[in-house]
């Protein structure tokens, strides 16, 4: 009997490892996320444009919105760079085709030369669109 509750006992704990584990769609969200996030920090264009959809609305914590070309732009002329950039506490919430990420946006980032420290909220809509995940979506916001 003893055997047979340990045995029980795993499946039920295995189980809810199984239950609790994250979609193979929300494991590709995050990758996306963080393959934006390195793509910023080390100007690479070419994944800044295949990860950004061609109709993204990319909005500061300035208040500042921005359509691909803008965003891309401004990483591109240095007007916005990076010496450090880290997406902290990341969430995920998947709604079919649609990925509702909240994260902590810390960088040191540089704009037009200058450092400034920036501590701020992100809040990003990513949809699935041809099979791949796409930015489409952007708010900073400070907290």
């Amino acid at each position: 009997m003893t055997k047979l509750k340990l045995a029980v006992g795993f499946v039920c704990l295995f189980s809810g490892y199984v239950f609790a584990a994250p979609s193979a769609d929300e494991q590709n969200v995050a990758k996306a996320v963080d393959q934006m996030t390195q793509a910023m920090l080390h100007k690479d264009l070419k994944t800044l444009n295949a990860l950004t959809s061609d109709n993204v609305t990319y909005g500061h914590s300035s208040g500042k919105i921005q359509n691909k070309q803008e965003f891309i732009a401004d990483i591109e002329t240095g007007r916005s760079g990076f010496k450090t950039l880290q997406m902290l506490n990341q969430k995920i919430t998947m709604d079919g085709d649609t990925a509702l990420v909240r994260n902590h946006f810390s960088a040191q980032a540089v704009n037009s030369g200058v450092e400034v420290p920036t501590e701020i909220e992100n809040f990003q809509v990513w949809q699935k669109q041809h099979g791949k995940w796409q930015l489409i979506g952007r708010q900073a916001f400070k907290f």
